[in-house]
């Protein structure tokens, strides 16, 4: 991906998400509700629901509010009922955009996701749109200066399916989803913290764009990101700096 950092973009999407702070604890719980619904309250025979406890924990979500969370899931305590939803279309410069979302109202979602693409210059697409633009699989980046052979040595010893060391030194590691749990084990005993890791949707082909589509793409994206239903947006935009 010439003619961008991927590790500036990275960090301009850290700082912005780390701005909305408030809303993390939501899309948390929502998601710590969600994982015990479907695998059950036990983390270590659920790795979705290991994974978002240990993201609970990466954010400073109180303990409580955690198990609370578990149980409801779990059916232990009432409370929402939550569906996962996907969402596809278009932004700027035709620039593919997935939102996932968790919702008790389906139609106050859609409404409020349709509504967010028209206002900002995007179009909202049918299911299948654009997720054939997108690989589903674990994501670990490590920040530029870290050890390539190391990485490169346990990530392999772990079952990753590639590592790719991008222009500006960041070193990016991909695996199959339902390893993420495996490699994450194998990259922390050798004593590797990635900057980010996540099982996303990684776009297969990006879409640079010029600093006026820039700013026009993050408002899109800012108006998608703030609605209280959407968990995740996922998009090929490449945002100048």
């Amino acid at each position: 991906m010439a003619g961008h950092s991927k590790w500036a973009n990275i960090q301009h999407r850290k700082g912005r998400q780390d701005a909305k702070r408030g809303k993390v604890f939501t899309r948390l719980i929502k998601e710590i509700t969600v994982a015990a619904r479907m695998g059950g309250s036990d983390p270590a025979m659920n790795p979705r629901l290991r994974l978002a406890m240990e993201k609970a924990s990466e954010n400073n979500l109180p303990k409580d509010t955690v198990d609370r969370a578990t149980k409801r899931g779990a059916g232990e305590l009432e409370g929402a009922h939550y569906e996962e939803i996907r969402y596809e279309g278009y932004g700027i410069a035709g620039a593919a955009v997935i939102v996932d979302t968790m919702t008790d109202n389906r139609i106050r979602t859609v409404a409020e996701v349709r509504h967010a693409f028209a206002k900002f210059g995007g179009n909202m697409g049918t299911e299948g749109s654009v997720a054939f633009m997108f690989k589903h699989c674990g994501q670990f980046i490590f920040a530029p200066g870290a050890s390539e052979e190391k990485i490169m040595e346990a990530a392999i010893e772990a079952g990753a399916e590639d590592i790719v060391t991008d222009e500006d030194g960041s070193i990016e590691v991909i695996c199959a989803p339902h390893d993420f749990d495996a490699v994450k084990k194998g990259l922390t005993a050798a004593g590797l913290k990635a900057e980010v890791a996540e099982v996303t949707m990684k776009p297969l082909n990006v879409t640079e764009l010029s600093a006026d589509d820039s700013a026009k793409m993050q408002k899109l994206l800012d108006a998608i990101e703030d609605l209280d239903d959407v968990q995740d947006v996922f998009t090929t935009a490449v945002l100048s700096e």
